[in-house]
């Protein structure tokens, strides 16, 4: 009697590993990581369009409110329609939540790459969106002055109007305090970009080069605040390539390198 032995193969070290490393449910841990990153990069990718939709909102409704050194005007439209301009400062706050998010997932994205650089990242636009809150706290407190005419009974109409003027003053400097947060934290997520291979060469190239430009347009917004409104234009590279990145992400997701098992 013939008797055949079937000899199986030797497992490569990635079959090895994903048999003794399979999790309660059977599932690879390796994939489960892989398919973890592609849908944080997708949520990164949405969140990167909509936290421009909802600050415009917000911006374009507060505007309409606001008088610049007019405390008595901004008061009365405020009054006229309270709800509508809070909905406005809502919009701006979840905008810092909405960035959070937004850091969290560009950080489990790249962490692969260099855990350390992903972290730097993910706490400079932590930053960024902390002094973005603190500054929506200030703003929501303003509506109760606004509409409450306690400052009325105690201050000058003009002397009011000056602290609105000093507020706006305050936002702009903020802004652009949060700005430099920001393109600190994208320069760090960009050159992991670069490095990873995840997406276009040209477009993590681009994005790189725009952060630097950013960041210094910020500190000038800073040093010369009677220039702002001309320097801002400078922040306009790093926005295109946040919206191009963000397009990429949500449609192609991650480019991971396929994994190549030896015979």
């Amino acid at each position: 009697m013939v008797m055949y032995i079937r000899i199986s193969p030797p497992l490569t070290q990635l079959q090895m590993y994903g048999r003794n490393n399979r999790n309660k449910e059977g599932e690879d841990p390796m994939i489960a990581a892989e398919i973890s990153q592609i849908r944080w990069a997708r949520l990164a990718g949405f969140l990167y369009l909509f936290t421009y939709v909802v600050p415009i909102t917000g911006w374009t409704i507060a505007a309409r409110y606001e008088v610049r050194g007019n405390f008595a005007e901004t008061a009365h439209r405020i009054a006229a329609s309270e709800l509508f301009y809070r909905f406005g400062l809502s919009c701006l706050f979840l905008t810092c939540i909405l960035c959070i998010f937004l850091a969290m997932g560009l950080y489990v994205a790249l962490k692969p790459v260099n855990s350390t650089l992903a972290l730097f990242g993910l706490l400079f636009r932590l930053a960024e969106n902390v002094v973005g809150a603190v500054f929506a706290v200030v703003d929501f407190t303003m509506v109760k002055a606004y509409t409450g005419g306690d400052l009325s009974a105690v201050f000058t109409e003009k002397q009011l109007s000056a602290v609105t003027t000093l507020l706006a003053h305050a936002g702009g400097i903020e802004m652009s305090v949060t700005m430099v947060f920001l393109g600190i934290g994208s320069a760090f997520f960009f050159y992991l970009f670069l490095r990873s291979g995840y997406i276009p060469k040209v477009l993590s190239v681009y994005s790189l080069c725009a952060a630097p430009i950013f960041i210094g347009v910020s500190f000038a917004c800073l040093l010369w605040p009677q220039y702002s409104t001309k320097l801002q234009m400078g922040w306009l590279p790093l926005a295109l390539a946040e919206i191009s990145l963000g397009l990429w992400l949500l449609i192609k997701g991650l480019k991971l390198h396929p994994r190549v098992e030896k015979a």
